[in-house]
Order: structure tokens, then sequence, then C-alpha cells
């Protein structure tokens, strides 16, 4: 008796099969880059476009790359558990389409929210220590330091930390589907009851919003790419519906 372990990624619709590949190779390459000092969140991950760092195609390749283990594993989950019912509802191309437009649409929703708070912070800078964040922020923040001045240093942060993650694109998805199969119950983990789909999408989303505009010390995660996504996701999907007669 020949026994094997069989592939996982068998049975799986093209698209998402490829997404899922692409993001766990990148992880690896990040792992490999770092130890030859190559940085590849730095070269890929989405900048502020008042970085030295930003280049316009980090509007994609951001998307590919994640800041560890587990940052990938559960955005891979979601795109594995949601995503390959979705390609399968719309097909490889349009499905394509979706993930794309809504993760480049987060961000771009992330750039503009943290371009009001760069401009918050810097009505607030003594202007000689704006110039030194501007001039010399990005090069410190390369070298391990940061500023003393809390104001200079969340500014140099909001410039120069890059934002990494399919999270807007994963958040894009998960609106889809509560919009398409709103009635499906979903068992969440905490707590362990059943939800439908739509409540689970809305509560997510409320969540999101509260989170992002709380903007606690320490949080470091893109609350408002996440519902970039989703708010790209939902207009993408309104305006298939009124202009395709077999979208669904």
């Amino acid at each position: 008796m020949n026994i094997g372990v069989g592939n996982p990624l068998s049975g799986l619709p093209e698209v998402v099969k490829n997404l899922l590949i692409i993001n766990i190779l990148m992880l690896l390459a990040t792992f490999v880059a770092y130890q030859a000092r190559i940085d590849l969140s730095e070269i890929l991950g989405l900048h502020h476009w008042s970085s030295e760092a930003f280049r316009p195609h980090q509007l994609v390749t951001y998307m590919f790359m994640h800041g560890g283990v587990a940052h990938l594993f559960f955005n891979m989950f979601a795109l594995y558990m949601f995503g390959k019912i979705l390609e399968q509802v719309w097909g490889a191309k349009r499905f394509l389409i979706y993930y794309m437009i809504t993760g480049i649409g987060a961000g771009i929703i992330q750039l503009l929210v943290t371009e009001l708070r760069i401009q918050s912070i810097m009505s607030d800078l003594d202007p000689e220590l704006l110039q030194m964040v501007i001039d010399q922020g990005y090069e410190i923040r390369k070298s391990g330091q940061n500023f003393v001045d809390i104001n200079a240093r969340e500014l140099n942060n909001l410039i120069n930390i890059s934002t990494v993650g399919a999270s807007g694109a994963v958040f894009g998805i998960l609106l889809a589907f509560g919009m398409l199969f709103p009635n499906v119950k979903l068992m969440l983990l905490f707590p362990p009851i059943p939800m439908k789909a739509k409540y689970f999408v809305a509560a997510y989303g409320a969540l999101e919003l509260i989170m992002g505009i709380s903007n606690s010390p320490g949080d470091n995660v893109a609350h408002f790419a996440h519902l970039g996504g989703m708010l790209f996701g939902y207009f993408l999907i309104r305006y298939w519906k009124n202009t395709t007669s077999n979208f669904f």
C-alpha cells in the first residue's frame, strides 16, 4: 500500500493557488534577503509619498509582503477559505481584478489617512525640528534610531515606516463574501458561535473603524487600509452589479 501526503493546494482555483504560493515565497525571500542585510520590506513595502523610500510600484508590491509567519498565516487562511469560493463564482479574471483593485485601493486609503495624521502633527511641531525630520528622518530610522521628541518621532514613523500585507485585499474578499452570501453562517473562533456573514462583515468593519479612530499607542495595524479594501470592494461590486446582467 502506497500512503502519501496529499497536496494541500490541489483542487484550489488557479488565482487563489498562485496568490498563496507567491505570498509564501515572498516571506521566505524576505527571510533569506535579511541574512544578506537586504530589507525587502523597505524596498517593496508601501511608504508615504513624502518618504525617500517611496516608489509607485509599492502600491502593488506591498500586498505581497508580510511582517512574519503569523501575519501571513491569518491573511492566507482567509484567502483560502473565502477567496476560493469567490473565484469559483466569478471566474479567475474577475477575481484577480477584484483582488488587485481592493489591495491597491487599501494602499491609497492608507496613504491618505497617513497624510491627514502627518498634517496634524506638522502643525504642532517646531519648524526647525520639522525640517530635521524631513531632511534626516529616513536615514535616522535606517540606522535604527529615532527622535526623542514624541511628535517628531511619530511624524518620522508615519513618513518612513512601510505598510505591508494582503489584509486590504483580504478585507475586500470578506466584504464580497458577505454581500454575495449574506445569510451563510460562519462559525466564529472567539466566541465560538455561529453568525450570518452579513453581520460578521458589518461587525468586523465597525470594529476596524473604532480601532482606526482611537489610534491607540503601540497599535501598528493599518485599520484604515482594511476599511479601504472593503470600501473599494463595495463600489466595485456595485459597479459590476449595475453593468453586468449575469454578475450573480
